[in-house]
């Protein structure tokens, strides 16, 4: 597959990027978001009252590639990875969000690298400044069966994961959502929840890697202008149809 990205290949932005993109293709993309301020008994309880009452938003994240967690942290239940980051960090990077599900979002990040992930709803474009290079992909129904549906996609998690309560870390209340089709990139997904809001979010891959996500400055429902998704094609930017 000619993938999204060309440059950066090593780079905590060029691995993420490559997983989105990779996903609209095979029904394995990840990332989520912030619920309702309202305390909530479990992890999945708090994911359920989000998928339920945040249509869209938008805010901040930082993202990091970290080592996989000791046999240890794993066999716990509750998430290892972000009380230890600063041991396993291999790269950093961070930018902002927009979505409103299902299927609308601007993935954009700032530093180290500018690049652009984008949906409308029908197409997935993928713009990478330094190559100055945009690629469009159908986005088709594959949010309906990925991680990525957590955030983009519609309210049935239920029919496309299995959901598991994992434990208490750092006083971040964590679950587990295990995709149930077998042809994903990731293994599972976890998230971590605080009194209500999304702390965190860990993407667990099938080499073994963890993508750590953190958010803040989070706006729930915020008010969108009708063309906040539409994707405008930069000055002299080549465009593949991928």
């Amino acid at each position: 597959m000619q993938l999204f990205v060309q440059q950066h290949a090593s780079s905590s932005v060029g691995r993420f990027a490559r997983a989105i993109a990779r996903s609209v293709a095979t029904a394995a993309i990840g990332a989520s978001m912030l619920v309702a301020s309202q305390a909530f008994a479990s992890g999945t309880e708090q994911l359920k009252a989000f998928v339920a009452q945040v249509h869209s938003a938008r805010g901040t994240f930082v993202q990091q590639e970290v080592r996989a967690p000791s046999k240890a942290q794993a066999a716990s239940g509750a998430s290892g990875v972000l009380s230890t980051t600063g041991g396993g960090k291999n790269g950093t990077s961070s930018g902002t969000f927009t979505f409103a599900r299902p299927g609308k979002f601007i993935w954009q990040y700032e530093k180290p690298y500018a690049q652009l992930l984008q949906a409308d709803g029908d197409k997935l474009y993928v713009y990478d400044k330094d190559l100055n290079q945009v690629t469009v992909r159908s986005l088709g129904g594959a949010l309906g069966a990925s991680p990525a549906a957590i955030l983009f996609g519609s309210n049935d998690l239920d029919k496309n994961f299995t959901l598991r309560d994992a434990g208490v870390k750092a006083g971040i209340d964590w679950l587990e959502l295990t995709p149930k089709a077998k042809d994903t990139q990731f293994q599972r997904v976890g998230i971590g929840f605080k009194d209500g809001n999304l702390q965190a979010m860990e993407l667990h891959d099938v080499f073994g890697n963890v993508t750590l996500l953190t958010f803040s400055n989070i706006q729930k429902n915020p008010p969108l202008p009708a063309d906040a998704f539409k994707f405008t094609v930069p000055k002299g930017a080549d465009v593949i149809n991928g």
